[in-house]
């Protein structure tokens, strides 16, 4: 049947405090940005044409609401993000290393994203979705695991397409064993996996990335899986299919944070309107727009061929050049018509 949402996220929704220079007194300023992964691939998909919803929760404190506001103003559906005056909003700390890398301080002790409870949660947006989406770090507290556990198994009930991004900070976790668990337990019911080179060394202990992406796809029977190279590209495994496409290097590259949510975000919304294209062949009505189309699992799980997985990394790759020149990343995601710019500008 039709759906209200093409993507609902559950998750974190916390302030990330981005390196913005030295003060006159010398002192460092950092940016206070709104962050946290899912609602980062929300305001893509927004940025895209989709219609989401956020399921999460953030403190009833003066960033709390700043966030809850940004997000309406990214165009994502709140009306799942409970504020709790009990608990802190999770703030972040984000420090650009000499080599380009990043440096990660959470402030989460009991911060409020982890302490959403499954009775808290809408189970009509899920119900009303095409596509779940989530990450590890709504596990890493017992309380938000059970939250994001109920969520995903009413999404399966209802015939959600489950899409999963591990999103692995190694500062969140007691042990690198209990990430591994809650890595493993996405995988293994996601339909769709986007996962970074260090979480595949993370998970086989290869260095090979299609090796260790193919590996991961086979033990967890996932349809699709999207591998981020950093400076590489990216990659995906498709059916027998395995396409990969170099990274767009941009010489305005600010900080990372974001890319990969970017990427994520347009890769879902690239598996949604393949999957309405393909069920307006099926009825013969090859003019209707993907997301208008009633929504239908299967065709979001088709095999794509080597020119649309190509197409697919392309435009995801550009999309995450383009936010790596911008500080923070929900509120600054690329439009489709500075992304399909970019992509010219750059091929030509």
């Amino acid at each position: 049947m039709a759906k209200k949402y093409d993507v609902t996220a559950i998750g974190e929704l916390l302030v990330d405090f981005t390196d913005s220079g030295m003060s006159q007194q010398g002192n460092k300023l950092m940016e206070a940005n709104p962050g946290g992964a899912p609602c980062n691939v929300l305001a893509m998909l927004c940025n895209l044409g989709f219609r989401t919803a956020f399921i999460g929760k953030v403190g009833d404190d003066m960033f709390g609401r700043m966030l809850r506001d940004n997000a309406v103003e990214a165009g994502i559906d709140v009306s799942g993000l409970k504020l709790d005056s009990r608990y802190n909003t999770t703030l972040a700390f984000v420090e650009k290393k000499s080599d380009g890398d990043r440096d990660f301080a959470f402030y989460r002790r009991e911060g409020a994203d982890l302490m959403l409870d499954e009775s808290e949660i809408d189970e009509s947006l899920i119900r009303e979705s095409k596509v779940v989406h989530f990450g590890t770090l709504s596990m890493s507290g017992e309380i938000a695991e059970a939250a994001t556990k109920k969520a995903i198994t009413i999404a399966k009930e209802s015939g959600c397409l489950i899409t999963f991004d591990p999103n692995y900070r190694a500062p969140l976790w007691d042990s690198v064993e209990k990430a591994k668990e809650k890595i493993a337990w996405g995988m293994s019911v996601c339909d769709v996996l986007k996962i970074s080179d260090n979480e595949i060394e993370l998970m086989t202990g290869l260095t090979d990335y299609e090796k260790g992406a193919r590996q991961l796809k086979e033990q967890y029977d996932i349809p699709i899986v999207f591998a981020t190279l950093g400076p590489e590209g990216s990659m995906v495994l498709s059916g027998d299919n395995v396409v990969r496409v170099p990274a767009f290097i941009n010489k305005g590259t600010v900080e990372t944070t974001g890319a990969g949510d970017t990427f994520m975000g347009c890769v879902i919304g690239y598996i949604l309107r393949m999957a309405g294209v393909a069920g307006a062949v099926a009825e013969g009505n090859t003019g209707m727009v993907g997301y208008t189309m009633e929504w239908d699992r299967q065709h979001a799980l088709m095999d794509m061929d080597s020119f649309h997985l190509s197409d697919m990394l392309t435009y995801a790759n550009a999309a995450a050049s383009i936010i790596t020149t911008r500080r923070g990343a929900m509120m600054v995601m690329p439009t489709r018509d500075e992304i399909t710019v970019f992509i010219i500008n750059h091929l030509e």
